[in-house]
C-alpha cells in the first residue's frame, strides 16, 4: 500500500501543480496569480493590490504602472547607486476603476490635468491645481506604413483582416471602428468611441490603441508575449511604422506667455464641434523631438482635415 499511496500522493501534487501553471491573466502579463482553496483563479497587478479582470483588457493607467514599478525594478539591480531619470517618468495615479485620475502629479510635485489616453491637457502647476474632470479622448486615428511589396493588398481584404483583429484579439464592438483607409503603403484606422453610447462592459479604445501599439512593437501585453502576426490572403502585413492620433471630446487649455527654445512655429490643433486650441507642444523643427507624454509615436493630431 505504501508505494501506491506515494503514487496517489506524487499523482495529487502534479495535478495541483499544473492546475496552478494554468492561473495566469491571458489579457496581462504584469500579474501575480494564484488560486484560492476553492481553485478560483485571482490575479492582481504587479506591485500593487489591484484586482485585474483578465476576460477583458487592462486599462492603461494599471499597465503604465505596472511597467513603472517593472522598470524601476530593473533600474535597481542594474544601477543600485545610480540615479533614475524620472523626466516624463512617473507611477501613474488611477481611479479604483482603473482609469486615469483627472490631476496627476510627479515626484517633485508638479501637478497637471490629463485625458483618458494619459496626454497633458493644460499647464503644469503645484499640487493646489484642480481638475474638474477627466476628459474623454473620442477619436483615435492610426496610421500605418507596410514594408514594400511587389503588389498591393485589396482594399476591403485590409479592412475586413483588421477589423476582425480589432474584435477578436481586443474585443472592440464593430460599432467603434469608424474607418479603415487604405492607400499603398498607408493604411489609417479609425476609432470613434463618444461616452454616452459606451457602455460599462465595452472596452475603452484608449486601451486598444495602446494594447495595438505594444504587439506592433514586438512588446506584447498579453501573456503569451508572442509576436503578432496578421496575414492577409496568406501574405504576411508587416508594419514598419505606427503612429497615433488623439481628439477629446473638450478642446486643451494652454497659455503660451513666450517662446519655447527648440520650437520654431507654433501649429494650432482643431477639434470636432469647432472648438479650436493653441498647442505650443507641436514642432516643425526637427531639432526638437521632445513628446509631452514621451510615448514613441503618440502626437497630438494638428489636424482633422
Amino acid at each position: 500500500m505504501e508505494p501506491l499511496c506515494g503514487f496517489l500522493l506524487g499523482l495529487i501534487l502534479a495535478v495541483a501543480s499544473s492546475a496552478q501553471n494554468n492561473c495566469t491573466c491571458a489579457t496581462n502579463k504584469w500579474t501575480v496569480c494564484a488560486q484560492d482553496a476553492s481553485g478560483n483563479c485571482t490575479c492582481t497587478l504587479m506591485g500593487s493590490n489591484y484586482k485585474v479582470d483578465c476576460s477583458t483588457l487592462t486599462s492603461k493607467c494599471l499597465l503604465m504602472k505596472a511597467e513603472i514599478i517593472s522598470l524601476k525594478e530593473k533600474h535597481f539591480w542594474d544601477h543600485p547607486c545610480g540615479p533614475l531619470d524620472n523626466d516624463g517618468i512617473y507611477n501613474p495615479d488611477c481611479e479604483d476603476s482603473g482609469i486615469f485620475k483627472a490631476r496627476q502629479c510627479n515626484q517633485a510635485n508638479t501637478c497637471w490635468c490629463m485625458n483618458t489616453v494619459r496626454l497633458r491637457r493644460t499647464e503644469k502647476g503645484d499640487k493646489s491645481l484642480r481638475c474638474g474632470e477627466l476628459v474623454r479622448t473620442s477619436w483615435i486615428y492610426i496610421e500605418l506604413k507596410h514594408q514594400k511589396r511587389s503588389s498591393t493588398f485589396n482594399v476591403l481584404d485590409i479592412a475586413n483582416v483588421l477589423k476582425h483583429l480589432f474584435q477578436s484579439r481586443y474585443k472592440l464592438h464593430p460599432k467603434y471602428i469608424g474607418a479603415i483607409k487604405y492607400d499603398s503603403p498607408l493604411i489609417q484606422i479609425h476609432l470613434n468611441e463618444n461616452d454616452s453610447e459606451k457602455s460599462r462592459c465595452d472596452v475603452d479604445i484608449a486601451d486598444v490603441a495602446y494594447y495595438f501599439k505594444k504587439d506592433i512593437k514586438n512588446d506584447s501585453v498579453f501573456h503569451s508575449n508572442s509576436t503578432l502576426t496578421v496575414s492577409v490572403n496568406g501574405d504576411t502585413l508587416d508594419i514598419e511604422k505606427i503612429r497615433i492620433y488623439y481628439v477629446d471630446e473638450k478642446p486643451p487649455v494652454f497659455c503660451i506667455n513666450q517662446p519655447v527654445a527648440g520650437i520654431s512655429a507654433v501649429v494650432t490643433d482643431c477639434w470636432p464641434r469647432h472648438h479650436c486650441a493653441g498647442s505650443s507642444e507641436v514642432a516643425m523643427d526637427k531639432k526638437y523631438e521632445k513628446v509631452e507624454n514621451k510615448e514613441m509615436g503618440e502626437i497630438r493630431a494638428p489636424s482633422l482635415q
